[in-house]
């Protein structure tokens, strides 16, 4: 067995290396502060593998995202969200027979109980669909029992319920009445039309939207260990309910460092729209290393080359602008911020590409969803992904409650002193 040497005061210690199947390695220091009385300082946990998992591989050097071993290029081109919703949670594509049944119960249960309708009487007209999305999640764990034997059936109650407490919440915030799912139309055309009818008044989800969400949907279902991925597992990890894990996870997605990154990305564009439409003078002040400001929706924590996300959609933004005849001086502002960094020297050294959450927020803005609701429809797309990670998790006999160590660096002891006496 390969192992690593670390020698700590003039003393040697060994540690095992694991290799992951694509080639991945790691130092298991799981014995290391039994061992050795030290650990690991890593903040923001960039070098540490908090766990193994079968579910999504990247590799950020080569711009590759798989989904339990799909290149997503492929699933993006040719599956539905349905079925990259069963491949990620069971680990294989649904043979026909397992399509239709996984879409049957998502039909089924595409409902909400009408008691929890007056849940959202409750909220004022300006929260957030984020906070109303996680709060009615975590409520949803009051209506259903979360036995071992309900799993599978609960995870099916999550992605059809998913949609349509998403469509309530934004029909909510403009006051407008609930539309209820329809039983013949695909997941992501029975969002939109939950969205965009009204009553009395026909209308037809258009197949370039349609299309587009699945596309949105597939290309946000995993991205490995993020910060809404983890927290979904440290919160599992205590035995809490798959409602409050999924709750968790979705109040991580709503910080603006996570899935409020696209959210970032259109306020920024109406930013130079408001002082004038000159894009070059933020390109400018982002390449000044003495001026603060930088560009949102360039560049990845993860991918130091092009995010092959971000290149299919861009594919997407072009086919539904022009299907849309959208002319919308935002969106014209973003493509000539995406034109400068496909060129400019400083970019292209750095790497600093358009990526997933700049064309996800456009395409959104297109489609006519509303700023606030862009991290709801990042969550729409993530929830599969933390279904599979929190099932993995809890089917993993290593699992054990999360808890991390940390470097004490307060004051040392000291005596109490009574308050006449300081």
């Amino acid at each position: 067995m390969s192992t690593a040497k670390l020698i700590i005061n003039d003393q040697e210690h060994e540690f095992p290396l694991i290799e992951g199947s694509e080639g991945e390695v790691g130092i298991n220091v799981r014995s290391l502060r039994s061992s050795t009385g030290v650990i690991t300082l890593d903040p923001g946990y960039a070098n540490t593998g908090s766990c193994r998992s079968a579910i999504t591989f990247i590799d950020g050097e080569k711009g590759i995202l798989r989904y339990r071993g799909y290149p997503i290029e492929q699933l993006a081109e040719n599956a539905s969200f349905v079925e990259v919703c069963y491949l990620l949670i069971y680990g294989e594509l649904p043979t026909q027979a397992q399509l239709e049944e996984f879409s049957a119960g998502l039909v089924y249960h595409s409902m909400i109980h009408e008691d929890m309708k007056k849940f959202f009487e409750g909220y004022p007209p300006t929260a957030h669909p984020m906070s109303i999305l996680s709060s009615m999640i975590s409520s949803l764990g009051t209506f259903y029992s979360d036995t071992e034997a309900e799993t599978d059936l609960n995870i099916t109650r999550l992605i059809s319920k998913i949609k349509t407490i998403a469509a309530f919440s934004y029909k909510k915030s403009c006051g407008q009445p609930f539309i209820y799912p329809r039983n013949d139309l695909s997941y992501s055309a029975n969002f939109l039309h939950m969205m965009f009818a009204v009553p009395a008044e026909p209308y037809e989800v258009p197949d370039v939207l349609a299309r587009s969400l699945n596309l949105l949907l597939i290309l946000h279902a995993d991205h490995e260990q993020n910060c809404s991925t983890s927290t979904a597992r440290m919160v599992g990890s205590s035995g809490a309910t798959l409602f409050h894990a999924i709750s968790a996870a979705i109040s991580a997605l709503s910080g603006p460092l996570h899935g409020g990154a696209n959210q970032k990305v259109i306020e920024q564009l109406s930013m130079i729209q408001a002082d004038g439409g000159d894009y070059q003078k933020y390109v400018d002040k982002a390449k000044d290393k003495d001026d603060e400001f930088r560009l949102m929706g360039f560049g990845h924590r993860v991918y130091k080359n092009f995010d092959p996300r971000s290149r299919i959609l861009k594919g997407s933004a072009d086919e539904v602008l022009d299907a849309l005849g959208v002319d919308d001086p935002l969106l014209e502002i973003a493509k000539n911020l995406e034109e400068v960094a496909l060129k400019d020297e400083y970019f292209v050294e750095r790497k600093l590409y358009p990526n997933v959450d700049f064309y996800s927020g456009i395409l959104y803005r297109a489609m006519g969803i509303p700023t606030d609701m862009f991290t709801v429809m990042f969550a729409l797309g993530r929830l599969p992904g933390w279904l599979a990670h929190w099932r993995e998790m809890c089917a993993d006999p290593d699992n054990r409650i999360n808890r991390p160590r940390q470097i004490y660096t307060g004051a040392e002891e000291r005596a109490y002193v009574a308050v006449g006496d300081r």
